[in-house]
């Protein structure tokens, strides 16, 4: 047996039905989000409920909304019959999850959902169910086929639950206007939180750390000023005290290998002009952005009238456990 064309074949099943579950995103998708839009507005909250490998995939995404500032919360069917119904107030949202949207234990939760008068987004394949029939908004994930070679096993249906899911939770973030900052709050562990809460000029090197030249200081004057500050790199600033460029160590090695008598000439015939930089009130996770972009180890940081006011070396972040 192929094994690796086997798992190519899986793969290919559920990208076609990707692709076919993309055409079918329109009015229906769009309503659904500005209902979830207006309970969120008025702080209700997204009751997520689901059986099976349905419910493992309401899991999922009640854990995306939560974590994208969308107040939800994941309700067993079991023990929403028996008390926990309760958790569910005025302005709630129910979002029911059931490829087949003839789930009997789903559907037992249907009669009371509306008599608490919530509105329901069914995201189902069964477009003439029960489940659709009774749902204020239906997201069609119906699939032709699923990648079981079987055909049984949940796997193309469940692959388009999950992303129809994460689309509802972008689209969903954006509409509200949620920013890097808002998720930083959100996830304050770890060097993801780390980076989201602290800005360049809490991890740039300053003051005496920072070596600052001018144009018309020589290499070798230039090279003393990055000794005595323990850096990589120098920059170079204009009278005016604008950004002229940057001189760094892999400058000199290389203008070294071309000529060995450049320690008393201006470092401006060697520096970088124009350098990378950025802002300082600028998150931290941006620099690692621009890091990932462009192969450097130091980055120039800029004030509001883009005077260079410190540097940022990638050391220094890896000690800050940024990277």
């Amino acid at each position: 047996m192929n094994y690796p064309e086997q798992a190519r074949r899986t793969i290919r099943i559920e990208i076609e039905e990707l692709e076919s579950l993309q055409t079918r995103i329109g009015d229906s998708f769009a309503s659904a989000i500005a209902t979830l839009l207006r309970a969120l507005e008025k702080r209700g909250k997204i009751i997520v409920c689901g059986v099976g490998k349905s419910g493992n995939i309401g899991q999922k995404l009640a854990a995306t909304l939560n974590s994208t500032g969308a107040t939800t919360v994941c309700l067993n069917v079991g023990d929403a019959l028996h008390g926990d119904l309760g958790v569910i107030d005025p302005g709630d949202i129910a979002l029911l999850l059931s490829y087949s949207g003839e789930t009997t234990e789903l559907l037992s939760l249907l009669p009371h959902l509306k008599r608490l008068d919530l509105p329901i987004i069914a995201m189902t394949g069964g477009l003439s169910s029960t489940l659709a029939r009774h749902a204020d908004h239906v997201l069609d994930v119906q699939v032709s086929k699923e990648a079981c070679p079987l055909n049984l096993a949940p796997t193309s249906s469940t692959t388009a639950m999950l992303v129809l899911g994460d689309a509802l939770a972008m689209v969903l973030l954006e509409a509200r206007g949620f920013q890097a900052e808002d998720f930083a709050k959100l996830h304050p562990g770890g060097s993801l939180g780390r980076a989201l809460l602290t800005r360049v000029s809490d991890v740039m090197r300053s003051g005496e750390q920072l070596a600052l030249v001018q144009p018309d200081c020589t290499v070798s004057q230039a090279l003393e000023a990055m000794t005595k500050a323990r850096a990589g790199a120098a920059i170079v600033a204009n009278a005016d005290g604008t950004l002229a460029g940057v001189f760094t160590h892999g400058d000199f090695v290389r203008a070294f290998q071309r000529n060995h008598a450049i320690s008393d000439l201006p470092v401006s015939g060697f520096m970088t002009r124009n350098p990378i930089s950025i802002q300082a009130d600028k998150l931290a996770a941006e620099v690692l952005a621009t890091l990932e972009k462009v192969r450097i180890d130091d980055l120039v940081v800029l004030d509001a009238e883009r005077r260079p006011v410190g540097l940022v070396d990638t050391q220094d972040l890896t000690r800050l456990h940024l990277l």
